[in-house]
């Protein structure tokens, strides 16, 4: 390389997105999925940073999710992994133990296409639904004591584990207050909701890809 030639260009930032409904962004756009939204910021930043590769499908549970992956068999080459998953295992009455073993199996996995490093996968909490317009008419209460446990154990699995954990459920709380925070469908999180996980993930994600 002579020294007047250009500097070669930055290594393609590859991230993977593991979960459901929150996290193919049910209710909103392509672009305003919060994998994509964390892209563009992150090219915004200055970044080289790859369209996210998504597994992800509304009503997936644990163990739907595992079947998935088998099916699309992802590389092990990424630098940044995310899992967002147990909502349907809470709305289906699953037990906290089942998720817990299902969920611990899937971290690993995780870990496995993060290139086997802990530091590079991120578990996002589960946001509470009991507060959208969809929970009218159940015990609201009830479903954000079962958020809670479900998110107990997430993070319990991720500091097991040595993987960074992004708390999203207190913004997903705002939305009691803040119709705006909901997508039509009075159930999954709007666009803004989506920016605001952004807004929390950008330290965890920054620390990963340090």
């Amino acid at each position: 390389m002579t020294a007047d030639a250009p500097p070669a260009p930055a290594a393609e930032i590859r991230i993977l997105a593991l979960g459901d409904s929150y996290t193919i962004g049910e209710g909103v756009t392509e672009a305003d999925r919060w994998p994509n939204r964390l892209a563009a910021m992150l090219r915004a930043r200055g970044s080289n940073v790859h369209t996210p590769t998504i597994i992800a499908r509304t009503g997936w549970t644990t163990d739907e999710l595992s079947t998935a992956i088998d099916r699309a068999r992802p590389d092990s080459n990424y630098d940044l992994v995310t899992l967002l998953i147990g909502v349907n295992n809470q709305y289906r009455d699953r037990s906290d133990e089942e998720y817990r073993a299902e969920f611990r199996a899937l971290l690993a996995r995780a870990i496995t296409f993060a290139r086997g490093k802990p530091s590079h996968v991120i578990v996002v909490s589960i946001p509470d639904w009991g507060v959208t317009p969809f929970a009218n008419g159940r015990d609201r209460s009830s479903i954000t004591r079962a958020i809670d446990r479900f998110n107990a154990v997430n993070r319990e699995e991720a500091a097991r584990a040595g993987v960074g954990y992004a708390d999203i459920t207190p913004i997903s709380r705002r939305a009691a207050g803040d119709p705006s925070l909901i997508a039509g469908d009075g159930l999954h999180p709007s666009a803004r909701m989506y920016t605001m996980w952004v807004d929390v993930l950008l330290a965890a994600v920054r620390q990963a890809l340090s």
